[in-house]
């Protein structure tokens, strides 16, 4: 029989640890000004998929044109460009991107669309088919609006009033493992499906990032700076970008089916010819906002569902950003800065909320750098190409098999981090064994199921007469980290925890859920300007 108290885990739960080894530039340290520019410009360039992929969809499925999905983009980069800087500033402070574009909203934003009480027009006598597809749109835009502006106070308030962070108390390294592994793993359908419809810049993109960033990384033609472990985003994109232009000029897919062409042409976008030179996105434009208590508790769903990957994304962020896990406190502080980041999509009309980008976290591990300041600047790009919109959409109409392929890698290394969680653990006790391998089953299975049904039946596994009551339930168990959480959290804290202490690994980790409870915590997570003065750490 295996001891809990043996000498194995006695040397785990004092690991010298914590750190992960190769990473260069930590949270508070900077790179030069120059390199910091580059990375940041790389920061940009990463999150432009899922902010492009997502949106163009929903404005697709709403009626919208193509003048509007420029639109629609421009102004989720801008709000994503405040968010990012918000949450660097005064939320959690760690090194993460706050995108749009999050799957997470698909279902209660697919229910308004769908809603009957959005269908009428307001002229009855209307004949034109353009008016009228614009009145809906708008109408439809009007109410996912008013929907996220509600659903925001979920996490305003879990945030701000600590509920959260004491939920955190539940959490463990061995339930985070599984969790944070499910925040990569749960994306696979973004990763090799996408590649998949244009293999023939997918796989040179995927090969060569590989080679550059992981064959090639010791290799540093100029000065002392290893551009390719670096960079590889910056060079491999343009390289398999302009291979593509090629393609698609020579006429290689002339004859092609058009999902093959609408993956792998560069010129299908439209984005660069709708959007406008010039656009300053402002509160409201769309008109004011309607609101309807379905639309709103079916848009909540989906603000759970995006705190909790936020909360996973915030875990895998901090082990690569060489900081400790963010404590109680300051993992609400976060949940309730990114509240206000969906408030603001609501007010402007960016048509889907915020939440942490994935793949940008992935990049921290890739080039070895979780400087904050390098996202910082980050979301200055946002900001400035979201106001210059013929030069945002350039960057916009990369093709997505290059981004999937990116994503192969990214998410992949997100997964990996949660898994290195379980250093901390016993994984010699057969109940810990059982919690990860049920968990992530179930984690990976369940959305599965849910979401193979959606797309055979045309609506989610739970279908009654209260469509807000569908999309409440489907969006939270299409969510592998959210059924994971549920799974792990459950049956962590409900099998032998007091006897298995030190097989979860808690002596090292309940050091890390309060403020004071390591004295990196304020190195890390203290806000600017003195604020901590103004709000103390409680």
């Amino acid at each position: 029989m295996y001891s809990s108290q043996s000498k194995t885990m006695a040397d785990i739960t004092h690991f010298p640890m914590e750190q992960l080894q190769d990473l260069e530039c930590c949270l508070d340290s900077n790179p030069p000004w120059a390199e910091a520019i580059l990375l940041a410009f790389q920061n940009y360039i990463l999150m432009l998929g899922t902010s492009v992929m997502i949106p163009s969809w929903i404005v697709h499925v709403m009626g919208g044109s193509d003048g509007d999905k420029a639109r629609v983009i421009q102004t989720l980069l801008f709000v994503a460009g405040i968010n990012t800087l918000l949450q660097t500033l005064f939320g959690t402070r760690l090194p993460t991107v706050v995108g749009g574009g999050s799957s997470a909203y698909i279902y209660p934003i697919a229910y308004i669309i769908t809603d009957s009480s959005l269908q009428q027009i307001s002229d009855p006598h209307e004949r034109s088919c353009h008016v009228i597809a614009l009145q809906r749109f708008i109408q439809t835009m009007r109410a996912i609006q008013g929907a996220l502006i509600v659903a925001s106070s979920i996490q305003i308030i879990l945030g701000y009033s600590q509920v959260w962070g004491l939920f955190s108390r539940f959490f463990s390294p061995l339930g985070m493992a599984p969790v944070v592994g499910l925040v990569g793993l749960g994306l696979f359908q973004r990763g090799f499906p996408v590649l998949g419809d244009c293999v023939e810049i997918g796989i040179p993109m995927l090969l060569l990032v590989i080679g550059l960033s992981q064959y090639l990384k010791h290799v540093r033609p100029f000065r002392d700076v290893p551009i390719f472990e670096r960079f590889p985003v910056l060079i491999c994109v343009p390289i398999v970008w302009i291979y593509a232009v090629i393609l698609t000029a020579s006429g290689a897919y002339r004859h092609k089916p058009d999902t093959t062409q609408n993956s792998c042409r560069t010129d299908r976008a439209n984005l660069i010819s709708t959007a406008p030179w010039f656009m300053f996105p402002y509160p409201f434009q769309w008109g004011p906002p309607t609101f309807s208590a379905g639309h709103s508790f079916a848009m909540m769903s989906a603000v759970i569902v995006s705190m909790v990957e936020s909360t996973g994304a915030y875990m895998a962020a901090s082990r690569l950003a060489i900081a400790t896990p963010p404590p109680a406190y300051v993992l609400s502080r976060g949940i309730g800065w990114q509240g206000i980041g969906v408030l603001l999509d609501g007010v402007y009309g960016s048509v889907t909320g915020s939440t942490v980008s994935v793949e940008n976290v992935g990049l921290l591990g890739l080039t070895r750098v979780g400087s904050r300041r390098v996202v910082q600047i980050s979301s200055g790009f946002m900001i400035f190409f979201s106001i210059l919109g013929k030069f945002g959409a350039v960057f916009a109409s990369i093709p997505f098999p290059i981004f999937a392929a990116l994503y192969c890698i990214l998410f992949g290394l997100v997964a990996s981090i949660g898994i290195s969680f379980l250093q901390f653990t016993n994984l010699n006790c057969m109940r810990n064994l059982i919690i990860i391998g049920l968990t992530l089953f179930l984690g990976i299975s369940v959305p599965q199921f849910f979401d193979q049904y959606g797309t055979s039946s045309r609506h989610g596994l739970v279908h009654t007469n209260a469509g807000w009551f569908n999309a409440f339930l489907n969006t939270l168990f299409s969510s592998p980290p959210t059924v994971g959480l549920i799974v792990a959290v459950l049956l962590d804290n409900t099998l032998e925890v007091e006897r298995s202490k030190k097989d979860r690994g808690m002596p090292w980790w309940v050091k890390f859920r309060t403020f004071k409870g390591d004295n990196r915590n304020e190195e890390f997570y203290t806000l600017p300007f003195n604020l901590n003065r103004l709000f103390p750490p409680t």
